[in-house]
């Protein structure tokens, strides 16, 4: 699950527990229960939100155990999913992802979501895992790749090479804005990024707005998502 804490004008985000944060619908309703209370009352008019995890997996990507059972339960999954990033993409905020576990398809997907990026450098990895274990890859989660990763090359690297990148790696990729010693030290840069970005005193509204033009095709390619006036799942 999650839990959402307040420091003066940031907002951190945790995913909770020492497992693989596989995103099924309970965990994502989670996370999208955290972002309404967020969105319903924000720090100040300008604010920031910062998403971390605990133990070894920032996330492994989706719950490929709970969903095999159904089409359904596969379906349910990945629309609660675009929500998620539907709603990351409007927050009137800048949105920061502090990476210090692995973090897989799916799991790799949530962290693009975000508007920065920074990753621990001793442990874990950017992957997109799908080649490997013989999944096509979502049509919606290659357009944010192509939104976040803007060199073609890198992009094929990711997707058609299936490599697992470090930090330093990601980096110099320009897929993560910074790399960092340890789990700690990449948690505080984040809400030091954070905090700089809130002195820059921006209508988070406006702030949101804009984010939302940057990323149109990815708000176009997910378009209008099956239940997306339901907030829980009953499966």
């Amino acid at each position: 699950m999650c839990s959402l804490e307040k420091r003066g004008d940031i907002y951190i985000l945790t995913l909770t527990g020492s497992d693989e944060h596989r995103l099924n619908p309970t965990l994502i309703d989670s996370i999208r229960s955290a972002l309404r209370r967020v969105r319903a009352k924000p720090a100040s008019p300008s604010s920031a939100l910062v998403t971390k995890a605990e133990g070894r997996f920032f996330s492994n990507g989706f719950d490929l155990a709970w969903a095999q059972s159904s089409q359904p339960r596969r379906e349910l999954m990945s629309a609660k999913l675009q929500l998620l990033v539907k709603e990351l993409i409007s927050l009137p905020m800048p949105t920061i992802a502090s990476v210090t576990g692995h973090a897989s398809a799916a799991g790799m997907i949530l962290a693009l979501s975000h508007d920065y990026v920074l990753m621990r450098k001793d442990r874990g990895f950017l992957y997109m895992s799908e080649l490997d274990i013989g999944l096509v890859l979502p049509d919606w989660f290659m357009v944010l790749l192509k939104c976040k990763i803007g060199d073609a090359r890198v992009r094929n690297e990711v997707v058609l090479t299936a490599a697992k990148l470090t930090a330093e790696m990601a980096a110099v990729r320009g897929i993560v804005h910074s790399a960092h010693d340890g789990a700690e030290e990449t948690v505080e840069a984040a809400i030091r990024l954070g905090q700089e970005l809130v002195k820059r005193g921006w209508d988070g509204n406006v702030y949101g707005k804009n984010r939302m033009v940057v990323l149109k095709e990815v708000l176009e390619k997910i378009g209008t998502v099956p239940g997306e006036a339901k907030t829980t799942s009953k499966l």
